[in-house]
Parts: C-alpha cells; structure tokens; sequence
C-alpha cells in the first residue's frame, strides 16, 4: 500500500480525521462530548492541522493521525466558544468543567500526544509506529527534549507500541474522577525525551 506521511491536513481532511479520532477515543469521550453528530460537529471544528502529522493512501484518504499540543497550541483543543456553538450554554458548561479534568501543565521543552488513531482497515501496518516515529523527529527537529504521552492502564496494545518505541513511564496516577467521567481509572505518563 502506497502512502504519505506529511505534518498537517488539507482542509478535505478534516472530517476524515474528525472521523477517525472519535472512533479511536469516542468510548472514552462519549458521555462527555457526545453525541455522536455533535462529537463530529465539535472535533472537526476544533482540529488544528499545525499540530497534526496524517498518513494518508494514495488517493488522499485519511489512514491515521498523530496530534499533538505544544505551549502554542493542540491538535483538538477548543474553546468556551465553540462548546457553546455546538451544545448551547448549559452544554458547553458543563462539558467545560468535565474536560478540564483531563488538562495537565505540559512540562518545559516537551511535546504532548494528544491523540493517535489508525483506521481499522489500516491496522498492522507499522502506520501507528510510523507516526509516532515521525512525530518524535518532528519534535527533535524543532528544537524539543522529548515527547510525553499518557495511556490508560488497561490499554496493552497501546502500551506494547510505546515500550518498543523507547518511551518510559514516568508516572502512574489514579483517578477516581476520570473513573467517574469517563471510564477509565488509571493513567500512566510516559516519556521519549533524547
């Protein structure tokens, strides 16, 4: 299968990307920004294609997608004014309060995933390692220490992609609200710094 990887989306990706990332995190996500057309609504009115790295086939079809935040900004990272312009005022509200659990400081000279997601159909290809690798030159590139990400406990595959990767955990943190919120209990950060 021929691909390209390339930094950013065109702006015909961004409902594919849109696609692909809620399917990747809607289970986690989907009490909190769902349902699922306003999910969509939201996700591709809030991507940022400067902190996107995508692979796509060779008819510009979306395979998978890395984003990322820097101090400048993140991949899916809305504001108070786009809730509100998807789910009205009560909806952005509360929403707001419940994805400011999940906001961490970004530590100096590091790069956050914020997000990696392969279609289905593209699964078992390399395209998840090949992202992650490219992101981390990216990142070198550009001046950064190194990459951090956070994975939640239960997710092995995930976990297995990232050990082989070179990336460390760094810390493990449980949280009953996130457990509450979202589903998920245990969060593990972990690092690639070089």
């Amino acid at each position: 299968m021929n691909v390209v990887l390339r930094h950013g989306l065109e702006p015909a990706q961004r409902r594919q990307a849109a696609r692909l990332y809620w399917r990747a995190f809607g289970g986690k996500l989907g009490r909190v920004i769902g349902p699922e057309p306003k999910a969509l609504a939201y996700i591709e009115r809030v991507i940022d294609p400067r902190h996107v790295i995508a692979v796509s086939d060779a008819n510009g079809r979306v395979l998978g997608v890395i984003g990322f935040r820097t101090r400048e900004g993140a991949f899916v990272a809305g504001t108070r004014a786009d809730l509100v312009a998807v789910y009205g005022r009560f909806g952005a509200f509360w929403r707001r309060l419940a994805l400011g659990t999940l906001a961490q400081d970004l530590p100096e000279g590091m790069v956050s995933i914020d997000g990696l997601a392969v279609a289905e159909r593209a699964r078992g290809l390399g395209l998840g390692a090949a992202l992650m690798r490219a992101l981390c030159e990216e990142a070198a590139r550009q001046g950064y220490t190194g990459v951090r990400l956070d994975v939640v406990g239960e997710n092995l595959r995930a976990r297995a992609l990232y050990d082989r990767l070179g990336f460390t955990v760094t810390s493990r943190v449980d949280r009953w609200l996130t457990a509450a919120i979202f589903g998920y209990r245990t969060v593990l950060a972990m690092e690639r710094r070089w």
